[in-house]
């Protein structure tokens, strides 16, 4: 309730400075005292500021609306114009004795500052001291008695008591039982409700007596309330000039507040708080979303919500809650039902799904140690729940057996053992263009759009290309997970509008540009535009170079319904567009709805050209895209497609970063490093390949396209170049690289570490003294952030041990023992090196990867090493 709070420190720590203990002295306080306030200035360099105590009666000043407020206090003030920083600090008088703390100050350009009074504080510390007598040899935990009847008061003048209808006699008998200097009483501001004081004291309601004693200060009321835990209490009150007595009984503040929390998918839930409860006038207790971390951020459900019901049943408090999450399996999708304080008369309804992958952790119950200080996780639910046993969740599991280069429908491949992966690397990465091609059994200049497979689209008003695609349009959409945001992804949400590109009973894809499905480590969902239905789909390949990317799914879950209305687009790659060609250009709105126009094509091969972004991410390379006279704006998405609904060209969206200044910059979205690094250099002009001209990014993409044919792996390429005034023929050799793109991280003290992903290759430096452990992302509150481990760095030696590689950091780091000090070197991606040490903390922020399995298409979380069980 009020606004202080001690630590414990061991002073053998600190044996080697000379320390005090500053003396106490409440009772010193009144008007006119001299006082000095030692502090610093926003945390830089210590004070000490002048002032003069001006009234000892000012009701607790309000700092936020939805989080902690000292309340039922009165505060001293002062003109002594303390600045932020110095919240804490002693207010001594001229003795050094200390006479109150430094708790806060005005927002304006006064110089009122406000300080907490001694009182409560000395009864704590001889409660505390007390304690601490009683165990001898070490601290135990202590209880505080805290007694409250959930109602807060306000102190209120004479003048306006009377207003609230005090009868003339009550108050002569207040002003004779209190000091001279009482100016007036105090009145119920608000009263939670299920608290003992709901529906007997109401707002306005102005007290008299409190177990027969005149109340009129904060102290003295407080006094009573903590001496009477458990028991009842009178109080009398009047109300509109009508005198009232009702018996209370005196809760305990601790049975109230919070010692657990609930940690699932990264949300923090746990019982109503008291100060929560007054706050936005809910029970105590309530299932209340304090973070809604991942799962329940992907559903829609903001801070500070309260879970009502979930999974259809019911749930009033927190074990309910768990109870229910007990009973659910990975992948399951429930709806959830809450309220939030911003709009509390209406409850609203998500569908939230569990996790199928191991972003993190399996749900965790951490409560308080009050002996240790610490707070002590454990496994929130027992081993036998489904979400602990269940396995993931498989999307097209038939991919493997699909041979997707087949100009017909899918049809069983001999070799078995092909993982989905490698199937679409093979077909795929070839080339920028996607070669899976499905045709009717007509001619392919004939389209025929059978009533089958009819749309929503209205067949008066849309046009044969509209009628024809519609069916094929997939609307995704994708969250990364904050725990595996790698490879730069500059934010957790995305939407976008995909392609079918293959469609049988066993599997189907489609075709997406990056700016949606930025990175493998996401959760996908697919909205089809010909049925009523949202799956989910993996990422099963990601164009290193080129932007796009394949995700698939399971036509099984769509049902025959949905199969009978959804197919594949036809792709036609060949010929090529040319300038002043028509097209139409097709894509779906928010609502699922098709939207199409028809444009002509102004630029059919311009050359893309994007900056790198402060923080190195994907930007498409090598590419020529196709400029249209008009489209629908920068964030619509979808196809290029020709009269008869046959698709040219992705329509997709690629991420740019626009600068202002030096200092500022804005992510934008618009649409329309290898083994040559020792031999080519910047500025080369390549003038042939091959021994044939090369005029466009096309010619060297197929010029390596051709290399795929040879075993040989140590196949290369020979290039004409023209280098500074002269002609050379040098030989390069190709990289080999998959579509899974990142497939581990390692989080260590916070920060999260991976292998350089392709943006940080193309700056052009990596650090000679390895470059295998790059830092992409840290975590607020961890280990790195206060000792200043950033992002955008290599780790290249862990107390003096080089790591070239995550095995060999790894290696090193799981030999550290909790709370030892680390010694990290650094290098920037500006090459600048630096030194500098951490301490490691295994009981908050233990080691764990998240790797991928390109098997199963899915991500899992194994522990390295933790304070419980130790490194594996």
């Amino acid at each position: 309730v009020h606004d202080f709070g001690f630590f414990r420190y061991d002073p053998a720590a600190v044996k080697f400075l000379s320390y005090e203990e500053i003396p106490l002295a409440p009772e010193a306080v009144s008007v006119g005292l001299e006082i000095r306030v030692v502090g610093n200035d926003s945390g830089e360099k210590i004070s000490i500021l002048a002032g003069t105590l001006a009234r000892l009666d000012r009701d607790a000043p309000h700092y936020k609306k939805d989080g902690y407020n000292d309340f039922n206090t009165f505060y001293i003030q002062a003109a002594s114009g303390t600045k932020g920083g110095s919240s804490g600090s002693p207010v001594i008088d001229w003795q050094g004795r200390a006479v109150a703390l430094n708790a806060g100050g005005k927002t304006s350009n006064s110089s009122s500052a406000f300080y907490y009074p001694l009182e409560r504080v000395v009864r704590a510390l001889h409660i505390l001291q007390k304690g601490r007598d009683s165990s001898q040899d070490k601290w135990e935990a202590v209880t505080i008695p805290r007694g409250t009847i959930q109602a807060t008061f306000v102190h209120k003048g004479f003048d306006e008591t009377r207003r609230l209808g005090l009868q003339s006699e009550t108050e002569q008998l207040v002003r004779h039982a209190s000091p001279l200097s009482e100016t007036g009483m105090l009145v119920v501001d608000s009263v939670v409700p299920g608290g003992p004081a709901y529906g007997h004291l109401e707002p306005g309601d102005v007290l008299v007596r409190m177990n027969g004693e005149v109340i009129t200060q904060f102290l003295k009321m407080e006094t009573l309330l903590d001496d009477s835990v458990g028991q009842n209490v009178e109080l009398k009150f009047e109300r509109g000039g009508t005198s009232l007595t009702v018996q209370l009984v005196v809760e305990d503040l601790h049975s109230i507040t919070p010692n657990y929390f609930l940690e699932v998918s990264g949300a923090v839930i746990h019982p109503l708080s008291y100060q929560q409860a007054r706050n936005f006038r809910f029970h105590c207790g309530l299932v209340y979303v304090s973070e809604p971390g991942y799962m329940l951020y992907k559903a829609g459900v903001p801070r500070h919500s309260i879970i009502k019901r979930f999974a259809n049943e019911d749930v009033s408090n927190l074990e309910n809650f768990i109870s229910v999450l007990s009973k659910l399996s990975r992948g399951a999708r429930v709806p959830l039902e809450y309220i939030n304080y911003k709009d509390r008369h209406r409850k609203k309804s998500v569908l939230v799904t569990v996790d199928r992958h191991e972003w993190y952790a399996s749900p965790q119950i951490y409560t308080r140690d009050d002996t240790s200080g610490t707070w002590i996780g454990k496994p929130a639910l027992p081993s036998s729940s489904q979400l602990i046993s269940s396995a993931i969740i498989q999307v097209a599991n038939g991919i493997a057996s699909i041979d997707i280069s087949s100009s017909g429908h899918g049809q069983e491949e001999s070799n078995s053992g092909t993982t989905k992966s490698r199937v679409v690397e093979k077909e795929a990465s070839a080339d920028g263009t996607v070669i899976a091609e499905v045709e009717d059994s007509t001619s392919s200049g004939d389209i025929v759009v059978s009533n089958d497979h009819d749309t929503s689209a209205d067949s008066g008003n849309a046009s044969v290309a509209e009628r024809v695609i519609e069916p094929t349009l997939v609307m995704l959409t994708v969250y990364v997970p904050s725990s595996c945001m790698v490879d730069g992804v500059h934010k957790q949400h995305f939407i976008g509008t995909g392609v079918i590109i293959f469609h049988s009973e066993e599997m189907g894809l489609v075709a997406v540009d990056k700016n949606t499905v930025a990175i493998s480590a996401s959760d996908v969902m697919l909205s089809f535009a010909a049925f009523p239905i949202e799956i989910p789909g993996e990422v099963v390949f990601l164009h290193p170079v080129h932007n796009y990317a394949i995700v698939a799914y399971d036509p099984s879950v769509i049902g025959p319904d949905g199969n009978s209305v959804v197919r594949a687009a036809q792709l036609l790659p060949e010929p090529a567009l040319r300038r002043g060609d028509s097209v139409y250009l097709l894509g779906l709105s928010r609502s699922l709805q098709a939207t199409s126009r028809k444009s002509v094509v102004t630029n059919p091969c311009a050359a893309l050209s994007i900056n790198s972004a402060d923080s190195p991410r994907f930007r498409a390379t090598n590419m020529e895209v196709i400029e249209l006279d008009t489209d629908f704006g920068s964030t619509f998405t979808g196809v290029l497609t020709d009269e008869h609904g046959r698709v040219k060209a992705l329509w997709g969206s690629f991420s740019t970063q626009i600068k202002y200044g030096s200092n500022s910059s804005e992510d934008h979205q618009f649409v329309k490093g290898s083994k040559a690094e020792n031999l080519l250099e910047q500025g080369d002009m390549v003038l042939a390949i091959n021994k044939k001209p090369a005029t466009c990014f096309n010619d060297l993409e197929d010029a390596c396209r051709a290399l795929d044919v040879y075993d040989d792996m140590d196949a290369k390429l020979e290039l004409t170049i023209f280098r500074q005034g002269h002609e050379m023929e040098v030989q390069v050799g190709t990289d080999i690289r998959d579509g899974n793109g990142t497939t581990r991280v390692i989080n260590w003290c916070g920060c999260f570490v991976q292998e350089p992903h392709p943006a940080v290759r193309a700056l052009g430096f990596l650090p000679k003294e390895g470059h295998g452990v790059y830092v992409t992302k840290w975590s607020s509150g961890s280990p790195v952030h206060r000792y200043g481990l950033y992002a955008h760095q290599w780790i290249v030696e862990v107390n003096g041990k080089p790591t070239p590689d995550l095995d060999a950091f790894v290696n090193v780091t799981k030999k550290i023992e909790d709370g030892e000090f680390v010694r990290v070197r650094t290098v920037h991606l500006n090459g600048k090196p630096r030194v500098l040490t951490l301490k490691q903390d295994l009981h908050y922020w233990p080691t764990w990867e998240l790797r991928f399995d390109p098997e199963t298409a899915t991500w899992h979380r194994r522990i390295i090493k933790s304070l419980e069980t130790g490194d594996y």
